[in-house]
């Protein structure tokens, strides 16, 4: 084993060549350097404001919902080293994927058949893309290659999923010029609660019916959109996107990364409206936070519809498709949250964000409070000072991410009444510096 490095070397090497996500190179402030995890605990190399362990309110970007260091996630991954890491997936299968594979299908919305197993989030939204286009093309219909979504949303960070991302105020606006251009609904009316709004209703109708030509697909993050703006909005909206496409020959996509697994009171947010798509991609915590891995699943009718064209394959293939280790870990963690009443967890939790971030809503520069399952979200009227709201949350003993207008939190489904209110007093502390 190599000599340990100290925190400040680790920060020193890390500024020099580590480029963190969404930041700029060298970066503008050191990150905090986690020693180890357990629990919902990330415990640091130093003191950082005072403490040592931190609450995860952000199961590591939505991915940790088991919390970290988990015996039986531990086990799994153990057990599957001791066989094989990896194998190539082309002409080679194994029985983790099919195990996994398998799993997927028995647990999401009928008629979701076929399963291709991705890298990651945005890459499933990548092959769901090619799907839709490739499933037109050997239609006989080629004209059908644009993308129709709403505003406020986000899918990722590859090419297409950019596309579909908020092409105003978003990460993305500076490629707006050269991304292929979709077709962009307005924002959903907010409110899960709320009533359809009739105008709406009509305004998506339209919209699909006036490009349904060209159209090869609608995608959408059901009920709740995640880093576009954590809003959510009524599953009405969701069923009426499913009459259209289905009227108007298009194929409907439910980007489930973020909502998948439980997070918002169902299993997956389809679930809310009581349908299913032509296509879904599922990832984050797939595999509780482990390691890398996402899902694009498919109808037969899209699969079959792809397999008849003149290129009969779909051509795309991760060197680390179907990654054993990954798998068996994924298939661990789908066990260990259906094994358990994880609907009586998320609820339990969305009652505690309620009455913690309650008195959220009389700070100055707070525009709305609102939770959804397991997810609570303080929005501001202003930009959010990252710096200042971190190290309030910090010095509460907790891990936030706040970004653009928001202060939020999506903590493990094993985080107990305490640490919720923990984490409750820790995004409102956030909120009033940040």
């Amino acid at each position: 084993m190599p000599e340990a490095l100290s925190p400040a070397e680790l920060r020193s090497l890390d500024r020099a060549h580590v480029w963190h996500p969404y930041g700029p190179m060298p970066g503008r402030q050191d990150p905090l350097v986690v020693e180890s995890a357990s629990g919902v605990r990330l415990r640091l190399a130093e003191p950082a404001h005072g403490r040592t362990e931190l609450v995860d309110g952000m199961s590591s970007w939505w991915s940790a919902v088991h919390g970290y260091n988990h015996p039986v996630l531990n086990e799994a991954a153990r057990g599957q080293l001791d066989r094989m890491s990896h194998v190539m997936f082309g002409g080679l299968t194994h029985e983790p994927a099919v195990r996994l594979a398998t799993r997927l299908v028995e647990i999401t919305p009928e008629p979701l058949r076929h399963v291709f197993l991705a890298d990651s989030g945005s890459v499933s939204v990548e092959v769901a893309v090619k799907m839709c286009l490739q499933f037109w093309r050997s239609a006989g219909r080629p004209a059908k290659q644009r993308l129709l979504t709403w505003r406020g949303g986000y899918h990722g960070d590859t090419w297409q999923p950019m596309s579909v991302c908020d092409p105003e105020g978003g990460m993305h606006e500076l490629w707006s010029g050269v991304l292929p251009r979709q077709v962009f609904a307005d924002e959903p009316p907010a409110g899960f609660d709320a009533e359809p709004d009739a105008a709406y209703v009509r305004h998506l109708r339209e919209l699909i019916a006036e490009h349904a030509d060209r159209l090869a697909a609608v995608i959408v993050e059901p009920v709740a959109q995640g880093a576009g703006g954590m809003r959510f909005h009524s599953p009405a909206y969701l069923r009426v996107l499913r009459e259209a496409c289905d009227e108007h020959d298009v194929l409907l996509v439910f980007d489930e990364i973020a909502t998948g697994f439980g997070r918002t009171g169902q299993l997956f947010a389809a679930g809310h409206a009581g349908i299913s798509p032509d296509v879904m991609c599922v990832g984050k915590a797939l595999t509780g936070g482990y390691l890398t891995m996402a899902a694009t699943l498919c109808t037969s009718r899209v699969a079959e519809g792809i397999s008849r064209g003149e290129v009969p394959v779909l051509a795309h293939g991760p060197t680390f498709m179907g990654n054993p280790l990954a798998a068996a870990v994924a298939c661990a963690s789908i066990d260990l949250l259906l094994g358990q009443d994880w609907e009586r967890e998320v609820a339990r939790i969305g009652a505690g964000l309620w009455e913690g971030l309650a008195p959220a809503s009389e700070l100055p520069g707070v525009r709305d409070v609102r939770v959804l399952g397991a997810i609570g979200v303080v929005q501001l009227d202003h930009e959010v000072d990252m710096a200042a709201a971190t190290r309030a949350a910090v010095r509460e003993g907790v891990w936030l991410r706040p970004f653009r207008d928001l202060v939020y939190t999506m903590p493990p489904y094993v985080t107990d009444d305490e640490d919720v209110a923990r984490i409750c007093r820790a995004v409102c502390a956030a909120a009033r510096e940040g």
